[in-house]
């Protein structure tokens, strides 16, 4: 897998988080704003917003991968499941991003790029273990990242997106960890 921005000093996430910080109006008054937008940016918000994306971004891309190249049918299918799943939350996400005037990584970040690069090495059953293991894990920091939003954002439309979303993200611990379990992964 090649990343469009693997060869630059910096990578989309790197970007999106430049952007939100050049917008961020957390510690200005509330009456000002961004005068290249005309509308100011929380910088706890677009970090979620970024962290949300970045991850939903390889989960789509790793998805895709595993439902071509998985040995197994169970890890095809929710391959298959983390694109359907996840390309829908980040279309909802790049939704509230546009209307908060939040940048969002249009490619998952070098961290991200770098953990598919691994996994993509490997083929059959070294793959499907490896790539579910990652899903638990991955997953995992989604339910607390997600949790953390849900209980605390002070944006009413992340905090709904993120309550919204936890339970699909739950829904797709349960299934990783059912197939890890089953495979003796």
């Amino acid at each position: 897998m090649q990343s469009c921005n693997s060869n630059s000093s910096s990578d989309s996430v790197d970007k999106a988080d430049s952007t939100n910080d050049a917008r961020d109006t957390t510690s200005m008054m509330s009456s000002q704003k961004d005068s290249t937008s005309g509308v100011g940016v929380n910088d706890d918000v677009a970090d979620f917003a970024v962290k949300a994306a970045n991850g939903g971004l390889m989960e789509v891309q790793l998805g895709e991968y595993a439902a071509k190249n998985a040995s197994d049918k169970s890890v095809k299918d929710f391959g298959s499941m983390m694109v359907k799943d996840h390309t829908k939350a980040n279309d909802e996400l790049k939704g509230i991003a546009t209307t908060k005037n939040i940048a969002l990584p249009a490619q998952p970040g070098q961290d991200m790029t770098d953990k598919m690069t691994d996994l993509m090495k490997k083929k059959g059953k070294d793959f499907d273990k490896d790539y579910m293991n990652a899903m638990v894990k991955d997953h995992k920091e989604d339910i607390d990242l997600f949790k953390k939003a849900a209980d605390d954002s002070k944006d009413s439309d992340i905090k709904a997106f993120a309550g919204k979303t936890l339970p699909t993200l739950q829904k797709h611990l349960d299934a990783a960890e059912a197939i890890v379990k089953s495979h003796n992964y």
